[in-house]
């Protein structure tokens, strides 16, 4: 039964795979794998590998007797082997002598959880293709859309809205690329049994690691790394990365949304983003729910950066800290995928409230433009600093910039009325905005096809 809140912070497509059940699963899966590799050496007898495997299947297993029993055990590993031997035993007695042979309970716990993240990722990694194809698509649709771009939170230049979007669709592949790396690199089998030697299977210990790995489709590392948690540290730091991607995605949206501005608004949707008070609110709750992840998720990492350096060949508490730290990390970021995906699927877009609020400053904005179409007869500096005295002079008596401009001889002298005019028109000042979306839509196509 979810939590509470988990259909508002978590909900993604992830959850399913860190499920307590979907844990115990991952660990029986290697039990299975294990006897299966021994069988084929010939170590254990096939029977016992067949009689082992017949019973690991995590919903004939009592979760919550397993939890009080790893309490006391210290991980849960160890009441689990103890339970899956009971099982075998009861249909088998010779089979259950060679349950977790050689193995130790890092083993199956480490290993179940790279096969868990290797569900995962996938599932991940279609949400972010998904919402890159959102954000192309904004991208290109708004290519010359012009708005006010903000600096310091204040109006700057013109920009548009398709190369916002661009921005926002070129930073979700460059996370998505660094989590396919790292979560590549997690991909491997973890078999090194009491001390990483593997000394129980004496001169065998590396061909049933290889056989093992071959069975469960895992990469084989060079040696095991039961002290060395480096790949799943790499791990959470991407997917932190995804997060900060789309908490900063989710800030630029709520600002947008704000009543003053006014321009890019969630889909609406009956029952969402009201409010107990006021009937007339309209909340951004896609970005509340990802801004939240990325408060939540880099203190997460840091959990397992400090986890980082354990003791000698096998950690004590360190280890522990990333079991509960790393799923909670894949659960808000797969929320928080979840919310964004939709949200910019159904995007709503004033491209007349942004053109509106880009003469809120009544020709301010194109300060700059004019600077450089003065400058090429007086120069930069002396045409800045002309500028700015008429800037402040607008400011001062609530004119335009450009009916101020106008009546100065040093403006008047070097630029026509259809010079001025073109030189505070936003639309005419969007640089290489279009051709800089152009570029993030092709590298985008090129990525995809290679």
């Amino acid at each position: 039964m979810p939590g509470l809140l988990d259909p508002l912070f978590r909900g993604g497509a992830v959850d399913a795979v860190f499920t307590d059940t979907a844990t115990l699963q991952g660990m029986l899966d290697f039990e299975a794998a294990l006897a299966r590799a021994e069988a084929g050496l010939g170590i254990i007898p096939l029977g016992a590998a067949a009689a082992i495997a017949a019973h690991c299947r995590a919903d004939r297993f009592d979760l919550d007797a397993l939890a009080h029993a790893a309490a006391k055990a210290g991980n849960t590993a160890i009441p689990l082997v103890k339970a899956l031997t009971a099982r075998v035993s009861a249909a088998d007695p010779d089979a259950s002598r060679f349950v977790h042979w050689g193995a130790t309970s890092q083993d199956i716990m480490d290993t179940g959880l790279v096969l868990q993240i290797r569900q995962a990722l996938p599932l991940m990694d279609k949400d972010l293709d998904t919402l890159e194809g959102y954000l192309a698509r904004l991208a290109a649709t708004h290519a010359g859309t012009p708005l006010a771009a903000r600096t310091w939170m204040q109006q700057a230049l013109p920009t548009t809205f398709g190369l916002k979007a661009a921005g926002w669709m070129a930073a979700v592949g460059r996370a998505r690329r660094a989590l396919a790396t790292a979560g590549q690199d997690c991909l491997v089998l973890q078999f090194g049994g009491a001390a990483g030697t593997l000394a129980a299977l004496g001169d065998r210990g590396l061909d049933v690691a290889a056989a093992l790995a071959l069975d469960l489709d895992l990469a084989l590392p060079d040696l095991p790394w039961h002290g060395h948690r480096d790949r799943l540290v790499a791990l959470g730091a991407a997917l932190g990365l995804v997060a900060g991607v789309l908490g900063k995605m989710a800030r630029d949206l709520s600002l947008l949304m704000q009543t003053e501005v006014g321009e890019a608004f969630e889909p609406a949707e009956a029952g969402k983003g009201g409010s107990s008070a006021m009937p007339h609110k309209r909340n951004p709750v896609a970005c509340a729910v990802a801004l939240s992840a990325a408060t939540r998720v880099p203190p997460l990492v840091a959990t397992l950066f400090a986890a980082l350096p354990q003791e000698q060949e096998r950690g004590l508490g360190g280890w522990h800290a990333e079991w509960e730290t790393l799923p909670e990390i894949f659960r808000l970021v797969g929320g928080s995928l979840r919310v964004m995906a939709d949200a910019m699927a159904g995007l709503e877009v004033d491209a007349v409230r942004m053109r509106t609020n880009l003469d809120l400053t009544r020709g301010l904005l194109m300060s700059e433009s004019v600077v450089m179409a003065l400058g090429q007869a007086l120069g930069r500096g002396p045409a800045h600093s002309l500028v700015e005295k008429a800037s402040r002079q607008a400011v001062a008596e609530g004119r335009g910039l450009g009916d101020v401009l106008a009546t100065l001889p040093e403006v008047t002298a070097h630029l026509s009325p259809e010079q001025l005019a073109a030189a505070l028109d936003p639309s005419g000042y969007l640089g290489m905005a279009p051709e800089f979306v152009a570029r993030a839509l092709a590298a985008r196509e090129s990525s995809r096809d290679a």
